[in-house]
């Protein structure tokens, strides 16, 4: 059922708007009694989920019982950063997901299905996994928050994502990382119908029916001033809400462009972006954009790891960022691969497939490390230097010598790809 759907290319929806819908929807409930709340985490702190699990703290008050960061594999949330996305909510509410030990497997897609969907490329069942709390919690009401947003797993992030992956476990994390990765991004990306998205479907169809989540899904973008706005807020229990988020954030997250670029330069909030692991959204997200021949730069002054799991940071460190062939061919000879099929996954996606070059500028590793993991390295400060992004603009830039370059200061916010790359 959708208790709630607005939104437009145009449309801006004010925190009192929001709220006054977010706060109608849950009076179309009635009363309850224990909830658990799931927003993203740190590294969505623009999703505007922040605000809005305020919203719940202030309806519910202390029938508001637990608070479950969708972390999927990242890093736990620290008090300062808990206290900036989510203000006056008090610490003690919030829980911490291991998605290695805190599991509970609703069920079991079946492997024919699996292998059905992904058009042969792989042949596997995948487990319907979810933190504990969710099954065993005694909650009358499970509100999952979020942003929808072109993705490089899924194809448009959030809705069963947020459950199955962002409070899932590790074989459900890996084999569904490694379906989107095999199956080919760039036929993943910006599209809400993909294989990964049909097996989480299916989940949430047979065996998640019986628990009562709500999802608060928000649309986010940037305006003519630049400044990042409330495009659509949809409230619901079904799959139309991510539906009608999905089709609006394809309108406005989406930048087609009328030939692929030369030189793309994307910068890393240091406060956002401090492993390759997020960081790669420079790459995922421009690859559709980026000319045969040409370079990414990434400015990354937050990067001190490559992994926020220290397995999944030693896996990166041994294997490096390769094409698909080898990385598959790695999984093939390797054990370790096998049984980390995410790390796997994530090694082809930052990859280029050799393509286009990428050149990192790192703030926290040193030269010898990036070029370990076969990327290229240029020195942070001289090329922050040469590119300052507070004086850049979104978009082709040409600057002093008549370099042109397109920028990019978030690549969490949206998909970039030309024209002849997203033909549908």
């Amino acid at each position: 059922m959708l208790y709630y759907s607005n939104g437009g290319p145009d449309i801006v929806l004010s925190k009192d708007e929001v709220r006054n819908a977010v706060y109608s929807s849950l009076d179309s409930l009635g009363k309850r009694e224990r909830v658990l709340a799931i927003p993203p985490d740190f590294t969505r702190f623009h999703s505007q989920a922040g605000p809005v699990t305020e919203m719940l703290y202030e309806y519910y008050g202390q029938n508001l019982k637990d608070i479950l960061p969708a972390l999927g594999t990242h890093s736990p949330m620290n008090d300062k950063e808990i206290s900036s996305m989510f203000g006056k909510i008090p610490l003690d509410l919030f829980r911490v997901h291991n998605w290695r030990d805190d599991l509970v497997t609703l069920g079991v897609v079946p492997g024919e299905f699996v292998k059905s969907v992904s058009e042969g490329k792989v042949d596997f069942s995948w487990p319907a996994q979810v933190n504990k709390l969710l099954n065993s919690g005694n909650h009358d009401l499970i509100i999952s928050v979020g942003q929808v947003v072109p993705h490089e797993v899924v194809g448009m992030a959030n809705y069963n994502k947020n459950i199955f992956v962002g409070t899932g476990g590790k074989d459900g994390i890996n084999k569904s990382h490694f379906l989107g990765a095999v199956y080919g991004m760039e036929r993943m990306m910006g599209r809400a119908d993909t294989p990964v998205r049909k097996v989480l479907n299916y989940a949430s169809d047979n065996f998640a029916a019986h628990l009562p989540i709500l999802y608060i899904q928000t649309v986010v973008a940037k305006d003519k001033q630049g400044k990042l706005v409330i495009r659509g807020l949809y409230i619901g229990d079904d799959y139309e809400c991510f539906d009608n988020a999905a089709k609006l954030s394809q309108k406005v997250n989406f930048e087609i462009l009328e030939n692929p670029l030369k030189k793309v330069v994307v910068y890393l909030d240091p406060l956002e972006f401090k492993s390759t692991w997020l960081g790669n959204k420079s790459i995922y997200r421009t690859r559709m954009a980026i000319a045969d021949g040409g370079e990414l730069v990434v400015l990354a002054p937050g990067l001190k790891e490559f992994g926020e799991d220290k397995e999944i940071d030693r896996l990166i460190r041994r294997y490096g960022y390769k094409t698909t062939p080898e990385i598959l061919d790695a999984v093939n000879m390797n054990p370790e691969l096998q049984n980390n099929l995410s790390a796997a996954a994530h090694l082809i996606h930052g990859s280029s497939e050799n393509r286009f070059s990428i050149t990192y500028c790192p703030g926290n590793i040193s030269r010898e490390e990036i070029e370990s993991v076969n990327f290229n390295y240029a020195p942070l400060d001289q090329m922050l230097e040469r590119y300052n992004p507070s004086a850049l603009a979104d978009g082709k830039n040409v600057l002093a010598g008549g370099e042109e370059i397109f920028f990019i200061s978030n690549p969490a916010l949206g998909l970039w790809a030309s024209k002849e790359r997203f033909k549908d």
